[in-house]
């Protein structure tokens, strides 16, 4: 409610601004705490004048309403929507002291109400209108005051006291599980494109699978660090279930130092799972890989690279989630020989990966950009990120055609192609939701599952590769 929360405004201004906007709602609760200390609360209807500063109201039958002690009058608005939640969220409290009506008229605070009816004098006043700041955004602009009333009763109490959830919820949002699929893509078709050239190892694969999930689950937790440190997360107040990172340790779920010393952990398990690889089925390809990515993922966010804060992204998780994972599976399996198709099939996959993190931006560009970290879209307006976002697509399925034609590709990756609508209803939807993030998050969420089934699509397509190779070992899937 802008001028009720603009921190600039007088409290006669504030008080006046919550007496209007008070004035538009039927029914109001009138609210004070009794002798006993108890609070009391009723509904009332009110007869508002704003440029008086005042809203008269019969007491609620059967009870007295205090002159000696803060009163207030709340108005509150809100529609269920059914499979949905709730939209047109608003609220105001007016603060104030109550004197007997004709009092307010007398001078005389101690008079007589004639018709039994009370003033309250506004002093104060707070509110939240969900047309003016959405919910979710008002909730994380509340942050630091829920941080003060924890730190104040953790103070009261002698012992810290925090915001809890659950174990298995705590651990989905703290290391953003559900996410692994950008990695898990990359290595599994890695591993079948081995395969399909008659190279495959149980053990090792099932280590290059969770060696990179351990370097994910790394960089994911790194990533809350750095942007905390930096200020970054901390200057987003439009953070979505796909943007603004975990926010466990702006909730004070999870402590920075316990978030680095978990993100420690993910590194060290990934390294000795290197470590592992390189000394069963190594290679200098895959020291060079497995050295590359590790700075690659620590400096997306780290000083002093920091790729993120200076607009390369994108190209660092292209390159992490693309041609590192895929050709380090393949590398694995081969022993370290290399082939142009693991690179040109990570093209595609690196292409729509980056375009997760592109399109994630865009909600987070006013916190990105007061934080300093230069990102696309803090850089670029609206229309030229949504050409950079078609441009991007196009070229994943390009490359792929490009690579079937060049007989580098087998046929049935062609399977991706189906995912094209998809492509297509991502870039409808940026435009119209650019400035909405939580209108964002469907486009988002489709933008996520657009690489999940592209890679799905690949990785069936040489299933099919392996299948009639082993059916029918004459079958040619390659054109040319």
């Amino acid at each position: 409610m802008g001028a009720i929360a603009d921190d600039r405004s007088t409290p006669e201004l504030d008080a006046r601004v919550g007496l209007e906007k008070l004035a538009t709602y039927p029914f109001l609760i009138a609210t004070w705490v009794d002798d006993a200390g108890y609070p009391v609360s009723a509904a009332v209807e009110a007869t508002v004048d704003s440029a008086g500063l005042t809203a008269t109201f019969a007491p609620p039958a059967g009870l007295t309403v205090p002159t000696d002690r803060p009163v207030s009058l709340t108005g509150s608005h809100i529609r269920p929507q059914p499979g949905y939640g709730y939209d047109e969220r608003r609220h105001v409290t007016v603060w104030g002291r109550a004197t007997a009506a004709d009092a307010v008229t007398t001078g005389d605070p101690g008079s007589t109400p004639s018709n039994g009816r009370v003033t309250l004098s506004g002093q104060t006043a707070w509110g939240w209108d969900e047309t003016e700041v959405p919910f979710f955004e008002y909730s994380e602009r509340s942050l630091p005051q829920s941080r003060r009333y924890f730190d104040a009763l953790s103070a009261e109490r002698g012992t810290p006291v925090k915001p809890k959830l659950s174990f298995g919820f705590l651990t989905l949002r703290t290391t953003r599980l559900p996410f692994l699929t950008a990695t898990i893509i990359p290595v599994v078709l890695g591993i079948l494109i081995a395969a399909s050239h008659g190279a495959f190892d149980l053990v090792s694969a099932a280590l290059t699978v969770i060696g990179a999930s351990f370097v994910q689950l790394g960089l994911n937790v790194a990533n809350d660090v750095f942007d905390t440190v930096q200020g970054a997360d901390d200057a987003n107040v439009t953070p979505t279930k796909f943007s603004g990172g975990s926010r466990v340790i702006q909730y004070g779920l999870v402590s920075l130092r316990q978030m680095a010393g978990l993100a420690t952990v993910f590194y060290v398990l990934a390294g000795i799972i290197g470590l592992i690889l390189l000394a069963t089925r190594g290679s200098t390809a895959l020291l060079v890989i497995g050295v590359v990515g590790f700075i690659v993922s620590l400096g997306y966010t780290a000083p002093p690279l920091k790729f993120v804060y200076r607009g390369l992204g994108e190209i660092a998780v292209a390159l992490g989630f693309g041609p590192m994972m895929l050709l380090g599976a393949y590398v694995v399996q081969t022993r370290g020989a290399l082939s142009w198709e693991p690179f040109v099939a990570s093209i595609p996959v690196a292409l729509l990966v980056a375009l997760i993190l592109y399109v994630n931006e865009i909600p987070d560009r006013r916190g990105d950009a007061r934080a300093g970290k230069r990102t696309l879209p803090v850089r670029f307006s609206p229309r030229a990120v949504i050409g950079g976002y078609n441009v991007a697509a196009a070229a994943a399925y390009i490359a792929l055609v490009v690579g079937v034609v060049a007989g580098i590709l087998p046929v049935p990756t062609l399977l991706m192609l189906l995912t094209i609508p998809m492509a297509r209803r991502v870039s409808r939807g940026l435009a119209p939701n650019y400035d909405n993030p939580y209108g964002l998050m469907a486009i988002m969420g489709e933008n996520v599952q657009l690489h999940l089934i592209a890679g799905l699509l690949l990785l069936a397509g040489y299933a099919i590769v392996i299948v009639a190779g082993a059916i029918a070992p004459g079958v040619d899937l390659f054109l040319g």
